[in-house]
């Protein structure tokens, strides 16, 4: 059982690498997210072991959040292409809004948590565009590769065109997947 003080600690640190990620990228200092959680740096490695076990231990929830509040979205969406769509659109604003996160994704471990979480959304993504091709709206041939490569490559196009790029992109892609 873990203590109250460490779990504490712990929160502090995930919301603190949040922060400290989104500010200053994947990149920024340990020191500096310890000092914002208000714990040692000695602390914070006890706790993650690594950069890389903060990245997945902060990301992974925030990434949770995002995917869950983007599935409710797409669900209340009656026709399967518009569902499709909904979750689609809402990946690419996620990746828009919260750049370390795309980053961390694209990056993340195979068998990490935040990689895990990744196929949680991924197979939410892929009964959506099962449904919209038991519909007839989605090409039979389309396929949730499709998608997985469309989000893959706009963590690039985001860091290089930017924005819009990465909106007319996904656009794209839908209207490809579009029976």
């Amino acid at each position: 059982m873990v203590r109250a003080d460490a779990r504490r600690n712990a929160e502090r640190l995930r919301a603190a690498a949040q922060e400290v990620f989104a500010e200053q990228g994947l990149g920024a200092s340990l020191e500096a997210i310890a000092a914002r959680a208000g714990v040692s740096i000695g602390t914070l490695y006890n706790r993650f072991g690594s950069r890389e076990g903060l990245i997945d231990g902060a990301m992974t929830g925030l990434l949770r959040e995002q995917v869950d509040s983007i599935a409710a979205r797409a669900e209340a969406c009656v026709d399967p292409w518009d569902r499709l769509e909904s979750h689609l659109h809402g990946l690419v604003e996620m990746q828009i809004l919260t750049p370390a996160l795309a980053q961390s994704i694209a990056q993340a471990p195979p068998g990490s948590a935040l990689a895990q979480e990744c196929t949680t959304a991924m197979n939410g993504v892929g009964a959506a565009l099962a449904d919209a091709i038991d519909a007839g709206s989605a090409r039979p041939d389309a396929h949730i590769d499709d998608v997985a490569a469309l989000l893959v490559a706009n963590v690039a196009v985001l860091s290089t065109l930017g924005a819009e790029s990465a909106r007319r992109l996904s656009t794209i892609v839908l209207a490809g997947l579009r029976r």
